[in-house]
């Protein structure tokens, strides 16, 4: 990309396009290191319902109606980040992460966290060179269809007090 990556607030008709990208990139970087049960609660569907529910705070790349990749902030939390597999290495990935951090200062917050599935080496080498640090393992309760998931990830900080 020649010209600075630009960051927008997603549109509601979008969902159903970010809803196949995080599937893809879902399946991409997690179907081999998760347990089958929360693989198998993963369908395109249950991202589609929880894009409806979050659209709000969700941040896109790329052209109306065809984002490139996304990001949704919970509070102190960059809860989700996904980049279309032909825009790795494009800088999509690093300025929605910078999206990201602004948010979370903006809010009043010093420390952003995220969870990184444990296994999910290329994520956690891109989240190192973006400057987060690996503080340690922790439990993350997902939400699937039949109640909650407990999963053990890596947790990893980042200061972005202002």
């Amino acid at each position: 990309m020649n010209s600075p990556v630009q960051v927008r607030n997603a549109e509601a008709a979008e969902i159903g396009w970010l809803a196949r990208l995080w599937r893809e990139g879902w399946v991409d970087a997690h179907l081999e290191i998760v347990p089958r049960e929360l693989a198998r609660a993963r369908t395109l569907e249950s991202f589609r319902e929880r894009l409806a529910n979050l659209v709000a705070s969700v941040r896109v790349v790329g052209p109306s109606g065809a984002p490139l990749g996304f990001h949704i902030v919970k509070d102190d939390e960059l809860y989700q980040l996904y980049v279309d597999a032909e825009a790795r290495g494009s800088g999509v990935a690093a300025a929605l992460v910078a999206d990201a951090e602004k948010q979370i200062a903006a809010a009043g917050f010093e420390t952003a966290w995220l969870a990184c599935a444990i296994g999910n080496a290329r994520a956690a080498r891109f989240y190192e060179k973006c400057g987060w640090r690996r503080v340690g393992n922790m439990i993350n309760v997902l939400e699937i269809p039949t109640g909650e998931f407990r999963l053990e990830v890596w947790r990893y900080e980042k200061s972005v007090a202002i």
